[in-house]
C-alpha cells in the first residue's frame, strides 16, 4: 500500500512530501522516544508519533522510512517542515491518536515491525 493510499483511506492531512506519496509502505512503527525508532524502526515504516521538534525528519532519514505521521492533531513546527520538505521526507497529520491509528493500519493490512 503507498502513503497516498493510506493518506486518503485514512483520511490524513498532508503536511509535506506529496511528491514522495507514491512510496510504499511496508510497515508500521508507533513510538515517541527517537532512540527506540533508531534501534527499533525498519525501512519502508510509517511512523506514528506525537514529537514535532524536527529530529524527527533526521531519524526518518537514518532509518529510509516511508513517512511520520504526527497524531493526536498535532502540528509540525516550522522547522519540521522546512526540513521534511528539503529532505523529502513525507509528513502527515492525524487527528486521533496513535492507538486507534495503529488499529486502523492494521485493519488495512499493516503490520508493525
Amino acid at each position: 500500500m503507498t502513503l497516498s493510499e493510506l493518506a486518503a483511506s485514512l483520511d490524513l492531512k498532508i503536511f509535506a512530501g506529496g511528491v514522495m506519496l507514491d512510496r510504499p509502505v511496508l510497515g508500521g512503527y508507533a513510538s515517541d522516544l527517537l532512540s527506540d525508532v533508531i534501534g527499533h524502526g525498519r525501512k519502508g515504516d510509517l511512523w506514528l508519533t506525537m514529537q514535532v521538534h524536527p529530529n524527527i525528519v533526521a531519524v526518518a532519514v537514518l532509518k529510509d522510512l516511508a513517512g511520520i505521521v504526527l497524531v493526536n492533531g498535532r502540528q509540525p513546527d516550522p522547522g519540521t517542515l522546512e526540513q521534511a520538505q528539503r529532505e523529502n521526507i513525507p509528513l502527515l497529520g492525524a487527528g486521533t491518536g496513535a492507538f486507534d491509528l495503529a488499529g486502523r493500519l492494521y485493519g488495512l493490512g499493516l503490520k508493525g515491525s
